[in-house]
């Protein structure tokens, strides 16, 4: 028996297919509904590894914390991770199978993925009662509607009904779902039930006649009007914007529990990658987290954090251009606080032996730590444990770079030296004993009355967020007809909106 399944897809990117999808879930899994989420084709520099050892999108893994199920690489079986403008790793059942540029991979690649695609699919309706999937970009992406496997091309060929969803706060919805449904094939339009708007601010009444409007212009209904709320975004998908939106308490700082608040700057570094490391620092009642790009803003930091990255290389040229690496070094020199994780750890290593991701041979490192890097073809891909500063602690590991240290005190995989410490693992913040210990060590270097709060749990937190998602669907969403969807599929007798897709 084939479980129910619905695709959430979206006017724009960052319309909230991620949240809405995440929202769906919980929802769900509080009604006794054994779900799961999907997403056929990812682009995302911040990944996850599951149990067995496959990278992820982030947002995959936290839709299936939502679902209250174990990530697994049937949950987005195709992970693009740019490496530039025109290239991306692609990362096929977990694992990276090449570097494809965008129009090799539209140009072919992308179609013959499909078959893997739907098998994926069909495992995941085989066992679970819904599966709730996330489309990419917007399904009326005509250029790239032939090769299409992550919104109509699944939608049709797994017969998935699709809900559009729209971001009011931008502007222009009532025209973007309009244009979405009449730039889309007669077959397409089929599988379009309705729409769902978000971020709304303001009285719904003033809404309904725009609703109503949109109805008789469509034949499809809205599923419901989803309130503005601040600090609902999950894991963000796109490394290549500078955002907070990740994390769990935005750019709102809790009052602090001792005298001083603590500063962390965190470098935004090119093709950064798995930034939500820092989202369990923002996590933490006076501590304020920013991205910089400039030397002086590293200033009144008293922690700066160098996070992961694609390019450790042009990272490593990026900070020497913009002043970074001189300003990093000397305050390594005069024992303020940095921590740098993953491609932060290996810049500020000795030297980089680099063949396989910038294929630029060995390069001179920030010489802050006594660590030499050689870059392998196969990629490390685990969850380690481990104990530091006396607690224990969790992580995992995404990264080509294989480390060899020769000196310092150790420091989970990595080293520490003064009070520069380095390591490939990220997540390990979000230990909350771990973290707690490692901000008083940053707190007493800086010179800061900082006192971490004593009962501060990330995963407590981010079960929070979840569950606020899930509230959203429940009390603003049409429930009993988005059940409806998943179960039987999307109304018959759906009317064409011309012009349709051109020929």
């Amino acid at each position: 028996m084939t479980g129910g399944g619905l695709l959430v897809a979206g006017t724009t990117s960052d319309a909230g297919k991620s949240v809405v999808t995440a929202g769906i879930c919980r929802w769900l899994v509080r009604q006794g509904v054994k779900v799961a989420p999907f997403k056929a084709q990812n682009m995302s520099l911040n990944s996850f590894v599951t149990r067995e050892g496959a990278e992820i999108g982030r947002a995959q893994a936290m839709q299936a914390q939502a679902c209250q199920v174990e990530p697994t690489a049937l949950m987005n079986p195709v992970l693009l991770k740019p490496g530039g403008e025109q290239s991306s790793q692609v990362v096929l059942l977990g694992k990276p199978v090449g570097e494809l540029s965008a129009r090799g991979y539209h140009g072919g690649r992308q179609q013959q993925l499909l078959g893997t695609v739907l098998e994926c699919l069909a495992e995941l309706r085989g066992t679970y009662d819904a599966v709730i999937c996330e489309g990419a970009g917007s399904p009326a992406e005509i250029n790239l509607r032939r090769t299409d496997i992550v919104n109509m091309g699944i939608a049709r060929n797994a017969g998935l009904p699709v809900l559009v969803v729209g971001d009011i706060d931008r502007g222009g919805v009532f025209a973007s779902f309009f244009g979405t449904v009449a730039l889309l094939s007669r077959e397409d339009q089929e599988l379009i039930a309705g729409f769902l708007v978000n971020k709304f601010r303001g009285d719904v009444s003033l809404l309904e006649p725009g609703l109503d409007m949109l109805h008789d212009l469509t034949g499809r209904r809205t599923y419901g009007v989803l309130p503005f709320r601040h600090g609902l975004g999950i894991d963000e998908e796109d490394g290549l914007r500078i955002s907070l939106r990740g994390a769990v308490r935005e750019s709102e700082v809790s009052s602090p529990v001792g005298e001083d608040v603590l500063r962390v700057a965190v470098c935004a570094v090119p093709l950064m990658s798995n930034f939500t490391d820092v989202d369990a620092l923002a996590a933490e009642p006076g501590v304020v987290v920013r991205f910089v790009d400039r030397p002086e803003e590293l200033a009144d930091a008293d922690l700066v954090v160098v996070p992961g990255t694609r390019g450790t290389v042009r990272a490593l040229e990026w900070l020497r251009e913009r002043g970074l690496a001189r300003a990093l070094v000397r305050r390594a020199a005069e024992g303020r606080p940095i921590l740098g994780i993953c491609g932060g750890f290996q810049l500020l290593g000795e030297h980089i032996e680099d063949d396989v991701e910038s294929r630029r041979g060995q390069v001179e490192g920030l010489g802050v730590l006594p660590v030499r890097v050689r870059f392998a073809r196969e990629k490390t891909l685990t969850r380690p444990v481990g104990e530091a500063l006396g607690e224990p602690v969790e992580g995992y590991e995404i990264h080509h770079g294989v480390a060899e240290v020769t000196g310092g005190e150790p420091f989970l995989d990595g080293c520490r030296v003064g009070r520069t410490w380095g390591t490939h693992w990220h997540g390990s913040l979000e230990s909350d004993g771990f973290r707690r210990a490692f901000l008083r060590e940053v707190a007493a270097a800086a010179g800061r009355r900082f006192v971490p709060a004593p009962d501060t749990s990330f995963a407590a937190l981010r079960e929070e967020q979840l569950d606020r998602l899930g509230d959203l669907i429940e009390q603003h969403a049409d429930t009993d007809a988005l059940w409806r969807l998943i179960e039987s599929g999307a109304p018959q007798g759906l009317p064409f909106i011309p012009p349709g897709a051109p020929a």
